[in-house]
């Protein structure tokens, strides 16, 4: 059976712009409706839809291919005659589909001329809907540039997708693509609209066919007037539904038409007070359905697969944020035993101050200002003349204490070598850069102090077995006086036996037996011993090093510097990315909030890889930290509490943070 080359749509009517003689059939052909460009339209009810209805049935009944672009989802009564595949977005289509099956829908329509019924009004994402459309009309191009196949693809309200004003998307530009360049792969389009002002111009005035019903706005009629003239702009306002103008480049004149009643069930038409029966549906093959529920079927397979990684994600990131919260823990349980051995350390220099004592007598005797005089032959000082000796003016009462104690022990055990060793004991740091061995012995007394406190043996005072059980204040050590007459000067750390007093055991906190003579002496002997080394060389000890660093704070406090933590925090903020610092301040600024929203209120693209990646750089640097359930705030100002000393008060912390963000941009 040979395929007709017409279709009979119409008959020709009376009227303004009408044929002398109406009732004559009006016949439009196929090549021309299938690879060319159409325009249907015409106001809501005057039949625009039905005469587009009456083109896809006839072009059905000849056996030739379609697809329809539904957008109100009125075109399934179509299946009440025909077997035409109806696929959108909800139950009532025989397959739901996606961009996934953007392909084999055009598969289907061009090499196994399968028509379709591509129903968006069930979309409730327009994004989704408009997608779907621009894939499928893309590759219903690129399959026409192989198969030249005449084929039509006929689209409902066109002025959503090329409108006049505005910009067009890519849907809209795929389709204008279709109208110029279709036709010569055998692919021709037909766009309905209701309203033609908002059409496009470029594409009206491409078309080879259009068909004008009733108009009745100012706007839609000045169109008509444009295109065709004024006769037909009055006259449009007046047409009957169904009744249109038909204008077509293979016909020299326009002609009045009224377009027959379509054959299958009217969806689209208003509903009455009537009973609605909707009529029985033909189904399309089984083959043609399945082969999508294939691709649906992967596609839910590859959409699990995603949730399930997202899911596995989560954990990971939840996992991180708890390990980063037993991180910080223990961070601050370091800081709390730091703060815990500061306090120890502090409470062992007020209860030993002879220690620190010590200390500033070693940084003394090493000032060049400072004159020591040797021990004379009894164990007092002297100087060359003989007369008792003195320290410079600088040199506090504390230090002879020292001098005097190494003298007393030594006395302990009588004779010119107890003497001769407390003179060497009493060496200045000039002695030490000779290089001689006595520089370690006097360091070694003067460091000396034993950790523990051993019991004291009985025979302490009123028979107690602690020396200072009845008296437990340590008493600051105080300069020996010469009270009994015989010009020693060490009346404060001799006993009447010849035993350290009980002044010297409360220096050294150990009772007689253990802070022994030849205690002392075995150590100097053991220092002595061993080769001498230059000072710089020595390790200090962990109450030095915490010393120094106050006193360093100290000082940059006074000359208003800024202290080290300061420089430290202001030094990792600068290091900072842009995105990362504006991270930092969403925080300071907002409170607690999750690392995807302060990403993107740092201008970020929402990527969970990109946020958290940038918010563990935060929270490595110490900048912000963990409040739970995912969430972080800053932590910058409790950084600076935290390594600032206690002595810093918060007026002065709040104006460090404050130089922070001025400097850094927060």
């Amino acid at each position: 059976m040979a395929e007709p080359s017409q279709i009979t749509v119409a008959e020709t009517s009376d009227g303004p712009g009408g044929d002398a003689t109406s009732g004559t059939d009006v016949s439009l052909p196929v090549v021309e409706i299938l690879t060319g460009r159409g325009f249907v339209t015409g106001k809501s009810g005057s039949g625009k839809s039905n005469s587009a209805s009456v083109i896809a049935e006839k072009l059905l009944d000849s056996g030739f291919g379609l697809l329809v672009v539904d957008i109100d989802g009125e075109y399934y009564g179509l299946k009440e005659e025909y077997e035409i595949l109806h696929v959108g977005g909800d139950e009532e289509c025989d397959i739901q589909v996606t961009t996934e099956h953007a392909e084999k829908i055009a598969s289907l329509a061009l090499e196994q001329n399968v028509p379709i019924i591509l129903d968006v009004s069930s979309y409730l994402d327009e994004d989704e809907a408009e997608a779907l459309l621009t894939a499928v009309a893309r590759r219903l191009f690129a399959k026409a540039k192989k198969q030249k196949q005449p084929f039509l693809l006929l689209v409902e309200e066109v002025h959503e997708y090329i409108p006049e004003q505005g910009s067009v998307g890519e849907c809209g530009k795929m389709l204008i693509k279709i109208g110029k360049r279709g036709r010569k792969h055998g692919l021709g389009i037909c766009g309905v609209s209701q309203r033609p002002a908002d059409v496009k111009k470029d594409f009206i005035t491409q078309c080879d066919w259009l068909l004008w019903h009733r108009l009745t706005w100012n706007n839609d009629t000045n169109v008509v007037r444009q295109i065709l003239d004024a006769e037909y702009a009055d006259a449009v306002e007046g047409l009957n539904d169904g009744e249109g103008f038909l204008m077509t480049d293979w016909s020299e004149r326009v002609r009045r038409v009224q377009f027959y009643r379509k054959q299958t069930f009217d969806a689209g038409a208003t509903p009455g007070l009537d009973d609605f029966e909707r009529p029985e549906l033909k189904s399309v093959s089984e083959d043609l359905v399945s082969e999508l529920e294939a691709i649906s079927e992967a596609q839910t397979e590859r959409e699990s697969q995603i949730t399930e990684l997202r899911e596995e994600l989560d954990r990971k990131n939840s996992r991180i944020a708890e390990l980063e919260a037993e991180l910080q823990d223990a961070r601050d349980m370091r800081k709390m035993a730091n703060q815990f051995v500061d306090a120890l350390v502090t409470r062992v220099e007020g209860a030993a101050p002879g220690r620190t004592e010590r200390e500033r007598m070693r940084r003394s005797s090493a000032s060049p200002a400072a004159t020591v005089t040797p021990l004379d032959g009894d164990g007092g000082d002297s100087d060359a003349t003989g007369q008792p000796g003195r320290v410079d003016a600088d040199d506090s009462a504390a230090d002879n204490t020292g001098r005097e104690v190494v003298a007393g022990q030594h006395a302990a055990h009588g004779g010119t070598a107890g003497q001769q060793t407390a003179r060497e004991g009493m060496t200045d740091e000039r002695t030490e850069q000779d290089g001689s061995a006595d520089a370690d012995v006097a360091a070694a007394v003067v460091q000396f102090e034993p950790e523990a406190e051993p019991a004291a043996a009985a025979g302490g005072p009123n028979g107690s077995a602690d020396p200072r059980s009845e008296d437990t204040t340590e008493e600051p050590i105080k300069p020996d006086t010469d009270e009994d007459g015989d010009g020693s000067g060490d009346d404060a750390t001799e006993g009447d036996d010849g035993a350290p007093s009980r002044s010297l055991v409360r220096i050294g906190r150990v009772d007689d037996d253990t802070f022994s003579a030849e205690r002392v002496l075995s150590e100097l002997r053991s220092v002595a011993e061993r080769p001498s080394e230059p000072r710089s060389r020595r390790r200090r000890t962990a109450r030095e090093e915490i010393e120094s660093t106050l006193r360093n704070d100290a000082e940059l406090i006074d000359e208003g510097a800024e202290p080290l933590p300061v420089r430290e925090c202001k030094a990792d903020v600068g290091a900072l990315e842009t995105k990362a610092r504006k991270m930092l301040a969403f925080y300071r600024e907002f409170g607690p909030a999750t690392p995807l929203n302060a990403h993107f209120a740092a201008g970020g693209d929402g990527d969970r890889t990109d946020a958290y990646a940038h918010n563990r750089e935060l929270r490595t640097r110490g900048l912000v930290k963990h409040v739970g359930r995912g969430h972080y705030t800053s932590h910058l100002r409790e950084r600076l509490v935290e390594e600032l000393p206690d002595y810093v008060d918060d007026e002065t912390v709040d104006a460090y943070v404050e130089e922070i963000e001025a400097t850094t941009g927060l």
